[in-house]
């Protein structure tokens, strides 16, 4: 092992920019999830006619689905198609599809565990359905789907190291990559990976019990 030669700055530069690749694949991918989540989960939730049910065959297809094949199917597939996106994007939405699916999960049933009689008090005193939805059955749902919603997000996070199957520059990708240059510098740079990894979702992890504290 070789910990000088593996933490030389043009190194650790090159880790480090691999780690920021995957913090920005995470972060978009958070956003973007989370907002189609949030719509498909209430769009279940409603039971609206017809779309409830396609948005449920939808969101129950991407679940059941292994991740790397839905990557897969995005870089591999849609250029086929003419629909073209870089390997940068291409994670992002794959991501973004799959994670949406579980947010989705998570959001209905978060919604359905508002009690009902809450739900006719609120509409018996004049507020129309999308009111009642918005004003009192989602932020309380909100409270309790917060803690899986952030596990969720660390689970994204880790598998952002998925994208290395399709080359995306990130953290494992320039794990791999290093690696190769010297055997030496495999376990020093594994390790580094493996602390910068702990790092953040130890600390989404701490934020997500103080937020449910403070929510309780």
């Amino acid at each position: 092992m070789d910990f000088s030669g593996a933490y030389a700055w043009p190194n650790l530069r090159f880790l480090l920019h691999g780690f920021l690749i995957t913090l920005q694949v995470a972060g978009l991918s958070i956003v973007f999830s989370f907002v189609l989540g949030t719509v498909l989960g209430t769009v279940r939730y409603t039971r609206i006619p017809i779309l409830s049910q396609i948005v449920a065959v939808i969101v129950d297809t991407i679940r059941n689905l292994p991740l790397l094949l839905i990557i897969f199917f995005i870089h591999i597939v849609l250029p086929q198609l003419g629909i073209k996106m870089s390997v940068f994007w291409s994670t992002v939405v794959g991501l973004s599809l799959f994670e949406g699916a579980m947010i989705a999960e998570i959001v209905r049933s978060g919604l359905k565990s508002i009690e009902r009689g809450q739900v006719e008090a609120a509409r018996s005193s004049g507020l129309s359905y999308m009111q009642t939805l918005g004003g009192i059955i989602m932020p309380q749902a909100l409270r309790r789907m917060s803690p899986p919603m952030v596990s969720q997000f660390i689970s994204l996070l880790k598998d952002t190291s998925l994208a290395i199957i399709i080359s995306l520059p990130e953290l494992m990708h320039n794990v791999q990559i290093l690696g190769g240059q010297s055997f030496d510098y495999v376990i020093p740079a594994l390790l580094l990976a493996a602390v910068l990894y702990f790092v953040i979702n130890y600390t989404l992890s701490i934020l997500a019990r103080r937020l449910e504290a403070r929510m309780t």
